[in-house]
């Protein structure tokens, strides 16, 4: 008697790494950010090119924060995302010195251009007998020297970097500061590179306090302002928001974002540095050191009036293609 044996195929569980999750999630706060801020920048550029009456020089500082946006997603999620699909040893000490000094100005520089933008819209609405007052005609020619300083201070502070980042595979017997895999720091000069670190906390700390400080003013102007519009506004049952108050609160809500991303992954990043091998906690940074990026040009295109030129491009398309309809027929 044959005992026939049947074989029964069971499917094949398909494991999926931690770094292809972490590529994935990367490569999605690249791609929303990307488009998100190229979209704003259009939006922008149309304003200065062609609705020239509706330009304001808050618009300036909004560009500038955006091309910083754009130059930190090149320059860190990137290699960040390569890294993670399994793409090793694709840059050479050249061009880790490269993409890390870019990727560390570009940062300081987001952190400069947010806190001036608190700033500058905290002179804005500033009542005109406020002590403050006689900056708010003065303020728009400070924007342009503001951005050649922040690019001079930031390019300045993170010269250590160049001279103290490496590829992996050059690695010596030198403790990293700091490993990313695809780069690593090392700084065995104990002076210098406690001048840096105290040079980048100098710089943190100036520009969180101005942030914090000026957005303590203007929810403080817009609790008073939203009391005395109580009583001027009784008889309407929903009185609409002035500019001035929606662009606030889009600041606010910038500043709140930033100041969250920024700390957490400083505080994280020092952490790691001291405890090696939590891979965990890496994620974490890498994430968090995207997300501020992405989630930006979100904010300023929900709360944005420029949106108009979207509606007035689609209207003319829509009257151009009528016309071409009723010419044919």
């Amino acid at each position: 008697m044959q005992v026939s044996c049947i074989k029964v195929k069971r499917p094949m569980n398909v494991m999926v790494s931690g770094d292809t999750i972490l590529g994935v999630f990367i490569l999605s706060q690249v791609g929303i950010g990307f488009i998100g801020n190229t979209l704003l920048l259009v939006l922008l550029t149309n304003t200065f090119l062609v609705q020239l009456h509706t330009k304001k020089p808050i618009d300036l500082i909004f560009i500038h924060l955006i091309l910083v946006n754009v130059m930190t997603i090149l320059f860190s999620g990137i290699p960040e995302v390569m890294n993670a699909f399994g793409v090793r040893n694709f840059l050479d000490d050249i061009g880790c010195k490269v993409v890390m000094y870019l990727y560390r100005v570009t940062r300081g520089l987001s952190l400069c251009t947010t806190s001036f933008l608190s700033i500058f819209q905290a002179i804005i609405i500033t009542p005109s007998n406020s002590r403050w007052a006689w900056l708010k005609p003065k303020i728009s020619t400070y924007i342009f020297p503001a951005f050649c300083s922040f690019w001079i201070i930031n390019m300045l502070i993170y010269i250590r970097v160049i001279m103290s980042t490496w590829a992996p595979y050059n690695t010596t017997e030198v403790r990293p500061v700091y490993s990313l895999t695809y780069c690593i720091g090392k700084d065995p000069d104990h002076l210098q590179s406690a001048i840096f670190l105290g040079s980048m906390v100098l710089r943190d700390f100036l520009c969180v306090f101005l942030m914090v400080w000026t957005s303590v003013y203007m929810v403080k102007f817009l609790f008073t302002h939203r009391k005395r519009l109580q009583h001027v506004h009784r008889t309407s049952l929903s009185p609409r928001p002035s500019p001035e108050t929606k662009a606030t609160h889009t600041i606010l809500a910038l500043v709140s974002c930033f100041v969250f991303f920024y700390w957490s992954n400083s505080f994280l990043t020092i952490y790691v540095s001291h405890k090696h091998n939590i891979k965990g906690l890496e994620n974490i940074t890498i994430i968090l050191s995207h997300s501020y990026p992405a989630i930006c040009p979100l904010l300023l295109i929900k709360n944005h009036n420029k949106l108009f030129f979207l509606n007035c491009a689609f209207s003319k398309m829509r009257k151009s293609s009528q016309h071409t309809v009723s010419l044919n027929a």
